[in-house]
C-alpha cells in the first residue's frame, strides 16, 4: 500500500507481535543478560530483608526511606524493560509526489533565530509547502516570511497555545503530511528525504527524530576540556529510551523534528489541547487508536538546548506537568486501546517526573538521621552492608550497562539533583486543570549569575553540610547514635553535600559564558587580506553570525579595529568578507612571543552574505563529524573486556589542531584542512580526492610551508546544508622534509 493511501487502522488494540516481528532490534550481550539476572537475585534478597530491619520506634521514617528504595527498583524494572530492545532502521526511500506541509510556530523566539530555521526549512530537497505560524502577530515576522517565499500565518487570539496554534494551521493547510519544527530547530536537507519513506506502511501515524541541539556549551551539555567526549542531559532518551519505546510501538511525538500523517491527526480531532505537553497527550490518542509509530534515530534537525538553570529548570517543570495532566485525562495502565508493553513505556515516562520525591527522601534522611539521632534502621551492622552495597553498585552498573555508553550514571545523579525540586512542583499538576504554557527562553545571552532556581540545592547543601559538625558535637558531649550508624550518615551526608556543590560549580562555570551566539568550532580554510601585505593562508575556527577566530602566520601588522578582508572557502563557494580585529591572542615565552591568533566580529555588507553563512552552520552535525566528538563512552563489561586485555586500547580523545592545505589531485587543486601535531593525519576536503591517486599537498603553519605526499582510501561524507565536506585519512607515501617559504 502506497504512502498516500492512509485509512484509519481498526480501533482495537494493535497486536505486539505483529509490529515487533518486523524489527530489526540491537542485541544485548550475554554478559549484559548475566548482570542483570544478578542484579535481579541481589535485589529481590535486600529489598525481602529490608522490612525485618525497619526501627519499630520510627516506623514512619523507616517506610518512607523504604518506600524510596521501592520506587528506584519499581523505575530500574521499568528502565530494563524499555531498554532490552534497541531498534535498528533504516529508512525506505522517500517516494515522490507526496504533499507536505512544514510547521514553523513562533511566539517571542528572536527574528535571526526564526530566519536560520526558514532558511534551512525551505532548502528542504523534497518538494513542500514552508508555514510560518506566528503567535505572536508581529510585524518583523510577517515581513521575514515573505522575504524567504514562506506562507505567514498569525491568530487574533491565543486559545490553547501551541496546540491551538497548530491546529489553526491545520485550517488552512492541504498536504497529506505534517512536519513540525520549534523556531529554534533547523532541519537537514534531506530530512523529508530520510523520514516520509516510513508511510509506505499504512498504519504509520508519525515519524520521530531526535531532537538534537547545536549550542554544546548549554546547560544540558557537558564536555571534559576540549576532548571529543561531549554527553547531553537527553542522551540517553534519544539514543536509548527512544529506541526502546519504539520497539513496542510506543515512541511518543515530541513536539519537533517530526512528521505526522495528516489523516491521523484529523482523526483524533487534530493536536491535543488542554495540556502543556499537547505532544505527549497526541501520542498516546494515536497509540490508543490503533496507530503506528516510527523512532527513527538519526540527528536531521539541530536547535538550541536551555542556556541556564532558570530556562532549563522551567522546561523540565512544564514536561513533568504535562505527563501529570496526561496520567489524569487519558489515563495510562489502564488506558483502552493500548498494548500492555504500551501502557508500561508510557507508566515509565509519567512516574520519572515522580522521582523527586524519592530524591528528597534520599537528599533529607542522613540530615534527620544526624541532627535528631533517630535512625530508619535498627542498627547498621555488617549484614547490612553486605547487602546494602551490593545491591547499590549493581543498581548503577545495571543502569550505565543498558544504556549502552549513554547512561553516565553519575553526571546524571547531578541533573537529578538539579531538578529534582521541579520535579516535586509538576507532580502537583495532577491536581490542577489548568496550566499555563511556558515557553522556553532560546536567547543564548540571557542572564544566567542568579542563583534563585538553585535554592532547594542550596538548601541541601547546607542542611546535609551543618549536619556533619552537629552530630559530631552531640556525639562527644552524649553519644545517641551507634559510631558505624553516625560514620555512614556522615558518608552520606557529605555525598549530597558534595553532589550540591558539584552542580552549583558547574552553574558557576556557566555563567561566565555572555556570548549573544554560540560559536562552532567548525574549521575551514581561509585567506586573510592585510593591505600592504602578502596573503596569509590561516584556519578560522569558532564561527558564529557576529564573528569568528583565525589561526595562522600573521605577523605584527595588526591592530584592534582594523578593517581586514577574509576569504573564506566553504564548499560551494568562497565567502569574501570584511570583518574587524577585535582582540589579538598571543603565544610564546616573553622573549619569543607571537600573535598565535585574532579574534574579528564580521563587518557584513548585505543580508545575502550572512545567510550563506547561516546556511553553512546551522542544520547540521558537521561540528560532530570534524571534531569526531562522541557521547558515549566504555560501559561497566566494555572497561572490563578492556582491563583483561579482550578489548584493544582507546584511541585519544583530543580535538585535533588544524591548518589549511592546498591538495593537488589529478592535476586540480582543492582547499582543505590537514590535522596537525598528531600521528595520525585526518584531511577534511572541500571537494572528493579520488583513493589511491598520488595527492601533492602544501599545508600552511605558523612556522611556513609544510610539503607532504601521500595518498586517501575512500573516505567519510560530512554532510553540510550546502555540499558534503569529505574526511579522508592521509597515508604519507613519500615524506619529505618540510620547507618554509
Amino acid at each position: 500500500m502506497s504512502a498516500t493511501q492512509s485509512p484509519e487502522p481498526e480501533s482495537g488494540r494493535p497486536h505486539a507481535a505483529s509490529h515487533t516481528d518486523r524489527l530489526r532490534s540491537e542485541p544485548l550481550s550475554r554478559g549484559a543478560h548475566l548482570l542483570v539476572a544478578v542484579y535481579f537475585a541481589v535485589a529481590l534478597l535486600y529489598l525481602g530483608w529490608r522490612p525485618t530491619t525497619f526501627n519499630p520506634d520510627a516506623l514512619a521514617f523507616s517506610l518512607t526511606v523504604y518506600a524510596a528504595e521501592l520506587f528506584g527498583f519499581f523505575l530500574t524494572l521499568l528502565h530494563l524493560f524499555m531498554t532490552g530492545r534497541l531498534t535498528l532502521r533504516e529508512p525506505p526511500p522517500a517516494p515522490p509526489g507526496l504533499s507536505v506541509d512544514v510547521f514553523v510556530p513562533t511566539i517571542n523566539e528572536p527574528v535571526e533565530l526564526v530566519r536560520r530555521t526558514l532558511l534551512a526549512a525551505a532548502r528542504m530537497d523534497y518538494p513542500h509547502v514552508t508555514w510560518l505560524l506566528d503567535d505572536g502577530n508581529r510585524p518583523e515576522m510577517r515581513a521575514l516570511a515573505g522575504e524567504l517565499g514562506c506562507h505567514y500565518l498569525a491568530r487574533t487570539e491565543n486559545t490553547d497555545a501551541k496546540a491551538g496554534n497548530l491546529n489553526n494551521a491545520l485550517i488552512h493547510a492541504r498536504g497529506e503530511f505534517v512536519a513540525f519544527f520549534d523556531a529554534d530547530h533547523a532541519p537537514r536537507r534531506d530530512f523529508l528525504h530520510r523520514t516520509l519513506g516510513y508511510f509506505d506502511d499504512a498504519r504509520v501515524a508519525f515519524v520521530q527524530t531526535p531532537q538534537d541541539f547545536f549550542n554544546l556549551d548549554s546547560y544540558e551539555h557537558r564536555q571534559a576540556g576540549k576532548g571529543r567526549r561531549v554527553w547531553m542531559e537527553q542522551s540517553f532518551f534519544w539514543r536509548v529510551i527512544q529506541r526502546g519505546k519504539d520497539y513496542w510501538n510506543a515512541a511518543f511525538f515530541c513536539g519537533s523534528c517530526a512528521v505526522m500523517r495528516r489523516s491521523a491527526l484529523d482523526g483524533i480531532g487534530g493536536v491535543a489541547t488542554g495540556s502543556v505537553t499537547e505532544d505527549l497527550m497526541t501520542s498516546l490518542r494515536l497509540h490508543k487508536r490503533g496507530w503506528h509509530s516510527v523512532y527513527h534515530a538519526e540527528s536531521l534537525a539541530f536547535g538550541v538546548a536551555p542556556a541556564d538553570a532558570g530556562q532549563y529548570l522551567k522546561q523540565r517543570l512544564r514536561w513533568g506537568q504535562g505527563a501529570m495532566q496526561v496520567w489524569r485525562r487519558e489515563g495510562v495502565l489502564f488506558a483502552r486501546g493500548l498494548s500492555w508493553p504500551q501502557r508500561l513505556s508510557y507508566l515509565a515516562t509519567v512516574f520519572a517526573y515522580l522521582d523527586g520525591w524519592q530524591k528528597l527522601v534520599f537528599y533529607l534522611a542522613p540530615a534527620i538521621v544526624l541532627f535528631t539521632g533517630i535512625m530508619p534502621l535498627t542498627e547498621l551492622d555488617i549484614e547490612f552492608f553486605l547487602r546494602f552495597v551490593p545491591y547499590y553498585l549493581l543498581t548503577f552498573l545495571v543502569f550505565e550497562e543498558m544504556g549502552r555508553g549513554y547512561g553516565r550514571a553519575l553526571l546524571i545523579e547531578q541533573y537529578n539533583m538539579a531538578r529534582f525540586a521541579a520535579f516535586l512542583m509538576a507532580s502537583f499538576g495532577f491536581f490542577r486543570r489548568k496550566l499555563r504554557f511556558a515557553v522556553t527562553d532560546k536567547a543564548l545571552g540571557a542572564d544566567k549569575r542568579s542563583l534563585l532556581p538553585l535554592v532547594p540545592q542550596l538548601a541541601v547543601l547546607g542542611v546535609n553540610f551543618l549536619a556533619v559538625p552537629t552530630a559530631l558535637a552531640m556525639h562527644a558531649r552524649a553519644p545517641v547514635l551507634p559510631e558505624a550508624a553516625l560514620a555512614a550518615n556522615i558518608v552520606w551526608a557529605l555525598v549530597n553535600s558534595g553532589l550540591a556543590a558539584v552542580l552549583l560549580r558547574f552553574h558557576r562555570g556557566r555563567s561566565r559564558y555572555q556570548r549573544r551566539e554560540y560559536r562552532f568550532p567548525v574549521p575551514l580554510p581561509a585567506r586573510l587580506l592585510v593591505a600592504g601585505e602578502p596573503a596569509a593562508f590561516g584556519t578560522i575556527d569558532d564561527i558564529s553570525g557576529e564573528g569568528f577566530s583565525f589561526y595562522g602566520r600573521i605577523g605584527d601588522v595588526l591592530s584592534r579595529e582594523q578593517i581586514l578582508r577574509v576569504d573564506i572557502f566553504m564548499p560551494t563557494t568562497v565567502l569574501a568578507v570584511d570583518a574587524a580585529v577585535r582582540s589579538l591572542r598571543y603565544g610564546g615565552a616573553a622573549e619569543a612571543r607571537y600573535v598565535k591568533a585574532i579574534g574579528c566580529s564580521f563587518k557584513w555588507r548585505d543580508r545575502d552574505e550572512q545567510d550563506q553563512l547561516a546556511v553553512f552552520l546551522y542544520g547540521s552535525d558537521a561540528q560532530w563529524k570534524i571534531n569526531r566528538f562522541d557521547e558515549r563512552v566504555p560501559t561497566p563489561l566494555q572497561r572490563l573486556r578492556r582491563w583483561l586485555g579482550l578489548l584493544g586500547p582507546e584511541k585519544p580523545a583530543a580535538v585535533p589542531r588544524w591548518a589549511p592545505a592546498i591538495v593537488q589531485a589529478a592535476g586540480a587543486p582543492a582547499m582543505a584542512i590537514i590535522s596537525i601535531g598528531a600521528a595520525e593525519r585526518h584531511l577534511i576536503a572541500l571537494r572528493p580526492l579520488p583513493a589511491g591517486a598520488p595527492l601533492l599537498l602544501s599545508a600552511y603553519t605558523r612556522r611556513g610551508v609544510t610539503r607532504l605526499e601521500g595518498v586517501v582510501d575512500a573516505g567519510e561524507t560530512i554532510a553540510t546544508p550546502t555540499q558534503p565536506m569529505h574526511h579522508y585519512i592521509l597515508r604519507r607515501k613519500t615524506g619529505m622534509d618540510p620547507s618554509t617559504k
